[in-house]
């Protein structure tokens, strides 16, 4: 019998990216003024585009 693979990444792969880029957003918000305020709408807004995107989909289809 073959060892069946573990699902963790396939699970978690894409909620650990959107945390790691809203991280990014945070730390860059922090940071300071100029670039690192377009970074941080950019590391902010990716989540929450994300976010409205799948609420629109799921809206549409029910």
């Amino acid at each position: 019998m073959k060892p069946r693979r573990s699902s963790f990444w396939k699970v978690f792969s894409i909620p650990l990216a959107i945390a790691l880029v809203s991280a990014m957003g945070l730390f860059a918000a922090l940071l300071g003024d100029g670039a690192w305020d377009a970074l941080s709408w950019i590391g902010l807004g990716i989540p929450a585009w994300i976010s409205v995107r799948g609420l629109l989909k799921r809206s549409k289809t029910s």
